[in-house]
Protein backbone atom coordinates (compact mmCIF):
# COMPACT_ATOMS: atom_id res chain seq x y z
CA UNK A 1 0.00 0.00 0.00
CA UNK A 2 3.02 2.32 0.85
CA UNK A 3 4.75 1.48 -2.32
CA UNK A 4 1.10 2.37 -4.46
CA UNK A 5 0.52 6.37 -2.26
CA UNK A 6 4.58 7.06 -3.33
CA UNK A 7 4.05 5.88 -6.64
CA UNK A 8 0.76 8.01 -7.03
CA UNK A 9 2.15 10.81 -5.41
CA UNK A 10 5.49 11.14 -7.93
CA UNK A 11 3.02 10.55 -10.41
CA UNK A 12 0.85 13.53 -9.40
CA UNK A 13 4.12 15.79 -9.04
CA UNK A 14 5.62 15.02 -12.57
CA UNK A 15 2.18 15.48 -14.13
CA UNK A 16 2.02 19.00 -11.88
CA UNK A 17 5.42 19.83 -12.82
CA UNK A 18 4.77 18.87 -16.40
CA UNK A 19 1.94 21.00 -16.75
CA UNK A 20 3.47 23.57 -15.02
CA UNK A 21 6.30 23.88 -17.19
CA UNK A 22 4.81 23.18 -20.68
CA UNK A 23 2.98 26.17 -21.31
CA UNK A 24 1.49 24.64 -23.92
CA UNK A 25 0.08 26.45 -27.44
CA UNK A 26 -2.55 28.49 -25.61
CA UNK A 27 0.01 30.06 -22.78
CA UNK A 28 1.17 32.53 -25.47
CA UNK A 29 0.01 35.18 -27.01
CA UNK A 30 -1.66 34.30 -30.87
CA UNK A 31 -1.82 37.90 -32.48
CA UNK A 32 -3.40 39.06 -36.74
CA UNK A 33 -4.24 42.36 -37.33
CA UNK A 34 -7.42 42.84 -39.73
CA UNK A 35 -9.47 45.96 -40.80
CA UNK A 36 -6.34 48.27 -41.18
CA UNK A 37 -6.82 51.92 -42.61
CA UNK A 38 -5.24 55.28 -43.17
CA UNK A 39 -7.86 58.41 -43.95
CA UNK A 40 -6.00 59.93 -46.44
CA UNK A 41 -3.96 63.03 -44.20
CA UNK A 42 -5.04 66.71 -45.02
CA UNK A 43 -2.00 68.09 -42.35
CA UNK A 44 1.19 66.69 -41.35
CA UNK A 45 -0.50 64.33 -39.00
CA UNK A 46 -2.45 61.18 -40.10
CA UNK A 47 -4.37 58.84 -37.85
CA UNK A 48 -4.55 54.73 -38.51
CA UNK A 49 -6.85 52.22 -37.78
CA UNK A 50 -6.76 48.90 -37.32
CA UNK A 51 -7.84 45.28 -34.95
CA UNK A 52 -5.84 43.23 -33.45
CA UNK A 53 -6.88 40.09 -32.69
CA UNK A 54 -5.03 37.46 -29.82
CA UNK A 55 -6.69 33.93 -30.19
CA UNK A 56 -4.02 32.86 -27.90
CA UNK A 57 -4.18 31.95 -23.93
CA UNK A 58 -1.86 34.43 -23.15
CA UNK A 59 -2.40 39.21 -23.33
CA UNK A 60 0.83 40.80 -24.51
CA UNK A 61 1.33 44.56 -24.61
CA UNK A 62 1.41 46.95 -28.03
CA UNK A 63 4.31 48.80 -26.85
CA UNK A 64 5.20 51.08 -29.75
CA UNK A 65 4.73 51.52 -33.48
CA UNK A 66 7.08 52.92 -36.23
CA UNK A 67 6.80 53.68 -39.55
CA UNK A 68 9.00 55.33 -42.45
CA UNK A 69 6.37 57.95 -43.29
CA UNK A 70 6.39 59.63 -39.82
CA UNK A 71 9.04 61.11 -37.34
CA UNK A 72 6.85 59.55 -34.91
CA UNK A 73 3.97 56.94 -34.48
CA UNK A 74 2.03 57.02 -30.98
CA UNK A 75 -0.59 55.39 -29.68
CA UNK A 76 -3.47 57.43 -28.55
CA UNK A 77 -6.83 55.78 -26.30
CA UNK A 78 -10.12 57.68 -25.46
CA UNK A 79 -10.73 57.87 -21.64
CA UNK A 80 -14.39 58.47 -21.34
CA UNK A 81 -14.84 61.77 -23.30
CA UNK A 82 -11.10 62.75 -23.86
CA UNK A 83 -7.92 61.32 -25.63
CA UNK A 84 -4.83 60.62 -23.95
CA UNK A 85 -1.35 59.10 -25.21
CA UNK A 86 -0.95 55.42 -24.14
CA UNK A 87 2.62 53.92 -23.61
CA UNK A 88 1.10 50.61 -24.39
CA UNK A 89 -1.88 48.85 -24.99
CA UNK A 90 -2.69 45.27 -23.83
CA UNK A 91 -4.01 42.61 -26.25
CA UNK A 92 -5.98 40.73 -23.79
CA UNK A 93 -5.98 36.90 -24.47
CA UNK A 94 -8.51 35.40 -26.80
CA UNK A 95 -9.89 39.38 -26.78
CA UNK A 96 -9.11 42.38 -29.17
CA UNK A 97 -7.47 45.74 -29.42
CA UNK A 98 -9.51 47.81 -31.49
CA UNK A 99 -8.25 51.11 -33.22
CA UNK A 100 -11.54 52.70 -34.09
CA UNK A 101 -12.80 56.54 -35.58
CA UNK A 102 -14.07 58.25 -32.30
CA UNK A 103 -11.75 55.61 -30.21
CA UNK A 104 -8.42 54.27 -29.12
CA UNK A 105 -5.87 55.25 -32.67
CA UNK A 106 -2.40 55.93 -33.96
CA UNK A 107 -1.38 58.56 -34.51
CA UNK A 108 1.34 59.47 -37.36
CA UNK A 109 3.16 62.70 -36.50
CA UNK A 110 5.86 64.80 -38.14
CA UNK A 111 5.15 63.34 -41.96
CA UNK A 112 7.83 63.31 -43.73
CA UNK A 113 5.48 62.79 -46.87
CA UNK A 114 1.54 62.45 -47.07
CA UNK A 115 0.45 59.44 -48.03
CA UNK A 116 -1.93 59.20 -50.98
CA UNK A 117 -5.41 57.19 -51.61
CA UNK A 118 -4.33 54.02 -52.83
CA UNK A 119 -0.80 54.28 -51.06
CA UNK A 120 0.20 51.77 -48.60
CA UNK A 121 1.79 52.47 -45.42
CA UNK A 122 4.00 50.05 -43.84
CA UNK A 123 4.51 49.62 -40.25
CA UNK A 124 6.01 47.65 -37.40
CA UNK A 125 3.95 46.99 -34.35
CA UNK A 126 6.28 46.00 -31.50
CA UNK A 127 4.70 43.88 -28.69
CA UNK A 128 6.21 42.66 -25.77
CA UNK A 129 5.94 39.19 -25.86
CA UNK A 130 5.06 38.48 -29.76
CA UNK A 131 7.95 41.02 -31.33
CA UNK A 132 7.30 42.82 -34.30
CA UNK A 133 4.06 42.60 -36.83
CA UNK A 134 4.71 44.04 -40.48
CA UNK A 135 1.67 45.50 -41.84
CA UNK A 136 0.73 47.32 -44.65
CA UNK A 137 -1.88 49.77 -44.42
CA UNK A 138 -4.05 51.00 -47.25
CA UNK A 139 -4.55 54.73 -47.16
CA UNK A 140 -8.39 55.10 -47.66
CA UNK A 141 -10.11 58.75 -48.91
CA UNK A 142 -9.94 61.48 -46.06
CA UNK A 143 -14.07 60.70 -45.13
CA UNK A 144 -13.75 56.67 -45.04
CA UNK A 145 -15.65 55.35 -42.83
CA UNK A 146 -15.87 51.34 -43.33
CA UNK A 147 -19.38 49.87 -43.16
CA UNK A 148 -18.50 47.92 -39.75
CA UNK A 149 -18.05 51.05 -38.30
CA UNK A 150 -14.50 50.26 -37.20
Amino acid sequence: MRRTAASAAALAGALLLAACGSGGDDAKADLSVSGAYMPQPVSDMAAGFLTVANDGGAADRLTSVTSDVAGSVTLHETVGSSMREAASLEVPAHGRLVFRSGGSHLMFEMLKRKPRQGETVDVELHFAQSGTVKVAIPVKPATYRPADGH
